[in-house]
């Protein structure tokens, strides 16, 4: 199996992190590519953080209420 990174997106222009409101994922739950995995907030917008591939959410890295800059690691997928 391979460990994907999931990192916090880029948030916007001159956006450099967000608060992690909500994990819709829990560490077990089968990822679809797209499928919402978690919401983010920041001073500006609300946004959902969207799966780039498909696997077994592993790890979560960063729990909820936490900043985190953009390209910072939030959490794991398993993938076949």
């Amino acid at each position: 199996m391979a460990r994907i990174a999931i990192e916090m997106p880029n948030l916007g222009h001159d956006i450099e992190e967000g608060k992690i409101t909500e994990w819709v994922k829990k560490v077990g739950d089968t990822v679809e590519r797209g499928d919402v995995i978690a919401e983010v907030e920041t001073e500006k917008v609300t946004m959902e953080v969207e799966a780039f591939d498909t696997g077994v959410l592993a790890e979560i890295v960063r729990d909820v209420d936490s900043e985190v800059a953009t390209g910072e690691v939030i959490a794991y997928l398993e993938s076949p």
